[in-house]
C-alpha cells in the first residue's frame, strides 16, 4: 500500500502514462473467444491511482469501477475524471473487491491493475477474483520498473547506487534502498513471477516480460518480445528527476531525513539532487549546460515491463 504522505498530485503529473498499444493488447486478449457485444460488461480497475486506466478503457465497457486504497489518489482521480458517467471511483482495496460490486458474484467481465498488483495480498485477492469474475472473463496486471537512459550505459550504475545500493552513494547520504516497501518492490522487479493465477480458476495464462540492459544503455532494444516495449518515453532530464521523486522509497527517505531539503526548496540538496549531480557530471555536454540548462535536455528513456493476463475458467 502506498505511504500516507505520498504526493498524489506529483504521481499524476510525473509518472509516465500508458500507450494505446498496451490497452489494445489487453483488450485483444479480453475480446478473444468472447461473444459479448462490443462496449458491454463491467471493468474493475484495482489500485486505480489517479484514474488513467479507468478513463482509457471506459469506452470499451458499459461500466467501470475504480478502486484505490489511498484517499489522496481517489481525490485526485475524481478531480481528473469529469463527465465520465460510466466510471465510479471508490476508496477501497483489492482485498475488499467484493464489497464494491453491485451486480454480485460473477458480474465482472474484466479486472485490471496497472503498477499495483505487487502490493496485493493474494491470499485474499485470488478468492475474491474467482467469485467476482464471470466465466471467460479476464484479468490483466501490468507494471514497469527500473528505467534505463538509452545510449548512456554509464548512468546505470549511478542510479543503482542511489536507488538500491547498500552503501552510502556519497559520504553522509543514505541511499533509498531500505525505504522500498517490501515485498512489493521485489515482486515487481521479479516481473510478477511470484503472482501465479490458481490453475483451478484460470486458464490461458499469458506473460510478456522484458528488461532493458543497463550495462549497454538498453542496447538490447531489438530483442524485446512483441508487445513488451510499451514503456518508452522521451523525457527532459528535469522530468526524469521529478519522476524519481515519485518513488515511494524517496518518500520514505524524506521522512527519515526531514532536515535534508532539496535545493528547489532552499536546502543544500537531498538524495535526488546528489543523484542528478552525478548523472549530469557523467556527460560533458550536459554539465556544460549549467545548473538550470541541463533540465531541458531530452533523453530516450525505457523501462522494464511485465504484462500478466489470464481468463476465468
Amino acid at each position: 500500500m502506498r505511504r500516507s504522505t505520498y504526493s498524489s498530485a506529483s504521481y499524476a503529473a510525473f509518472r509516465p502514462s500508458y500507450p494505446p498499444a498496451l490497452f489494445n493488447r489487453v483488450l485483444a486478449f479480453h475480446n478473444a473467444n468472447n461473444n459479448r457485444p462490443p462496449n458491454s460488461g463491467t471493468l474493475v480497475d484495482l489500485g486505480c491511482g489517479h484514474g488513467l486506466i479507468a478513463r482509457a478503457l471506459a469506452p470499451s465497457f458499459a461500466s467501470v469501477i475504480a478502486l484505490d486504497p489511498s484517499a489522496g489518489m481517489v481525490e485526485q482521480a475524481r478531480k481528473l475524471t469529469t463527465d465520465q458517467p460510466r466510471i465510479t471511483i471508490r476508496h477501497g482495496s483489492a482485498e475488499d473487491l467484493l464489497s464494491f460490486i453491485p451486480g454480485g458474484h460473477g458480474s465482472v467481465d474484466c479486472v485490471v491493475a496497472g503498477q499495483a498488483a505487487h502490493w496485493f495480498d493474494f491470499t485474499k485477492v485470488w478468492p475474491a477474483l474467482a467469485r467476482a469474475v464471470s466465466q471467460h472473463g479476464t484479468l490483466a496486471f501490468w507494471g514497469y520498473k527500473d528505467h534505463v537512459v538509452v545510449g548512456q550505459p554509464a548512468l546505470g550504475p549511478i542510479f543503482d547506487r542511489f536507488v538500491y545500493g547498500r552503501e552510502e552513494p556519497v559520504p553522509e547520504t543514505e541511499s533509498m534502498a531500505r525505504f522500498w516497501e517490501q515485498p512489493g518492490r521485489e515482486i515487481l522487479r521479479g516481473s510478477y513471477s511470484q503472482i501465479v493465477p490458481p490453475d483451478a480458476d484460470w486458464e490461458a495464462v499469458t506473460r510478456i516480460t522484458w528488461d532493458p540492459d543497463p550495462e549497454t544503455g538498453a542496447g538490447n532494444l531489438g530483442d524485446a518480445p512483441e508487445g513488451a516495449l510499451w514503456q518508452r518515453k522521451t523525457l527532459k532530464l528535469g522530468e526524469l528527476e521529478s519522476y524519481v521523486r515519485t518513488f515511494s522509497a524517496f518518500s520514505g527517505w524524506q521522512q527519515a531525513y526531514p532536515g535534508r531539503k532539496s535545493r528547489k526548496d532552499g536546502g543544500e540538496g537531498d538524495v535526488v539532487d546528489l543523484l542528478f549531480d552525478e548523472v549530469v557530471a557523467t556527460v560533458p555536454e550536459w554539465k556544460a549546460k549549467g545548473e538550470q540548462g541541463w533540465r531541458d535536455i531530452e533523453v530516450d528513456t525505457v523501462w522494464g515491463t511485465v504484462i500478466l493476463m489470464a481468463r476465468r475458467r
